[in-house]
């Protein structure tokens, strides 16, 4: 299964939406770093920010999968529909609050780590829950910033090919595509038309 360019820039429309998170809701949530500086360090940084999300998002939201990037990420969440959209937006405050201060701390920087208020986009349409997982995926190939995207340690792709514990909510995900098999197939057809993509790129050398 493919999805056209035109629905991937759909998904890319008004993605600067700032309202309150709400329960009872899909989320794409993502940010960078202030001045797109690194925000991942080093690899300890990664598994440290995973810790974080634990303990602060999980008691109020699910999380379906995620790419954690040298100077962004990305996730997609199901906010709790018995917590209250204060008790969300305060949990992704304290998470992101607490990993920017134990980055100034270990670093010896000041300032703001992240470059605003994390970007939220409502997902209303299911039938975009297989491209949005796809584009967390693949959009560190995307950026040049892994030769596969498959093999990448730092985001949630591993997971769903693997059948050791996770957080995440990998049944849910893996029904969404009609199984494992299913699941992988989707991500390696559509990485083939996104290496050909990036090969006519290259030529035009942007």
């Amino acid at each position: 299964m493919r999805f056209a360019k035109g629905v991937l820039n759909k998904l890319l429309l008004n993605y600067m939406d700032k309202d309150p998170l709400q329960p009872g809701c899909y989320y794409h949530i993502y940010n960078r770093g202030n001045n797109k500086e690194n925000i991942f360090k080093q690899p300890g940084n990664y598994n440290y920010f995973l810790m974080l999300w634990k303990k602060h998002i999980q008691p109020v939201a699910l999380s379906f999968c995620y790419s954690l990037q040298p100077n962004h990420f990305h996730f997609l969440v199901f906010t709790k529909e018995n917590s209250s959209a204060i008790e969300i937006s305060k949990a992704f405050s304290n998470c992101f609050n607490a990993y920017a201060k134990s980055i100034n701390k270990a670093y010896n920087r000041t300032g703001s780590l992240f470059q605003e208020r994390f970007g939220r986009k409502l997902i209303t349409d299911h039938k975009y829950f297989l491209e949005i997982i796809y584009y967390i995926h693949s959009n560190i190939q995307k950026h040049g910033l892994h030769d596969d995207f498959t093999t990448y340690p730092y985001s949630s792709y591993l997971s769903f090919i693997s059948d050791k514990p996770t957080l995440l909510q990998r049944d849910e995900v893996l029904e969404w595509f009609g199984g494992r098999k299913e699941f992988i197939n989707f991500h390696e057809s559509n990485k083939e038309l996104m290496i050909q993509y990036l090969k006519e790129l290259s030529k035009l050398n942007l």
